[in-house]
């Protein structure tokens, strides 16, 4: 059953299909011109350092490009994304940057835009379906390996929690994929709690305040965010980085500052500035040859473009 949120945001955008079909290709050739292509950065939350980060990177590369870089803010929320898109397709820009909120509630945008015959790159986190040029990303599955191994090596033995991201995100689910798979070559640590946190801080503290008195022997935590990794730090206090070992993911500077301080032991840290340069970049170079798929076409995606992930330690 989908959420009201997912039929509110499929609704208000499919609206668009039939006559966004008919009149893109040639406003956007109208509209092009030497004054540079328009691109609209649909971002799912910039009350986030990450995502400020992939702001300002993907602005930079715009600049450096003369391409016109409109940014909006959901917010978190997957009906203000699906209206945000609904006025990009509107406005008639010549290709689409999405960070989804939710994976699956972006589809009706996505397919929208392909009607529109506009390219959509994905950022940090793919679509359920509809077609894409490519998903920028990092290598999320590897980063939850290399999460879980740091986390084994700092705990040597013992019970440990996982503060999961937000459900219906690709970057949770792979993150989480990858610290499932390799944590299991460790029988000597045991996961005995992993909730959502959603990628907030003050839900972190929250959700980490309560696995605490339920498991007060926890050793070691693994945050699939820097956000919540901060959470954490405030929930645990003292213990933080000493009694209690804290592996983040995601490498914003209040998380690197946290390494270097102690209290999170560990960040798989991700690019983010990259990350937005890549994807405006390819949706630019996206301009000069055909958008992946046919309007209407599930899951066309020609893959992932990978921004390489690093294990960040006080050493190092």
């Amino acid at each position: 059953m989908k959420s009201p949120a997912v039929r509110r945001g499929a609704a208000a955008v499919l609206v668009l299909v039939v006559m966004a079909a008919g009149w893109a290709i040639v406003d956007r050739q109208r509209d092009g011109g030497a004054s540079g292509p328009r691109i609209a950065l649909s971002l799912s939350t910039l009350n986030n350092p990450f995502f400020v980060d992939v702001r300002d990177g993907a602005q930079a590369e715009a600049d450096r490009l003369g391409a016109r870089l409109t940014v909006t803010d959901a917010g978190s929320d997957p009906s203000r994304q699906a209206n945000d898109l609904q006025n990009a397709i509107a406005q008639r820009v010549d290709a689409i940057v999405v960070n989804p909120v939710d994976s699956d509630a972006i589809v009706p945008s996505v397919k929208a835009a392909n009607a529109a015959n506009i390219p959509v790159v994905a950022l940090d986190r793919g679509p359920s379906g509809g077609a894409v040029v490519t998903t920028v990303a990092s290598d999320n599955v590897e980063g939850g390996r290399l999460a879980a191994q740091q986390l084994a090596e700092l705990v040597g033995a013992g019970p440990v929690a996982v503060l999961e991201g937000k459900p219906g995100t690709s970057a949770a689910r792979d993150r989480q994929a990858g610290f499932d798979e390799e944590i299991v070559k460790y029988p000597s640590i045991t996961v005995v709690a992993s909730q959502p946190a959603d990628f907030d801080r003050t839900k972190a503290l929250n959700v980490m305040s309560n696995l605490m008195q339920s498991n007060p022997d926890i050793r070691g935590v693994f945050a699939a965010n820097d956000e919540m990794a901060l959470g954490a730090i405030k929930a645990l206090g003292s213990r933080a980085g000493n009694q209690v070992k804290i592996v983040g993911f995601d490498g914003t500077p209040d998380g690197l500052a946290a390494v270097e301080a102690g209290t999170q032991n560990a960040d798989i840290a991700q690019q983010p500035r990259e990350l937005g340069a890549v994807a405006v970049r390819l949706a630019v170079e996206s301009l000069g040859s055909a958008p992946a798929g046919e309007p209407g076409t599930d899951g066309v995606d020609s893959g992932v473009h990978s921004v390489p992930v690093r294990v960040v330690t006080r050493g190092n």
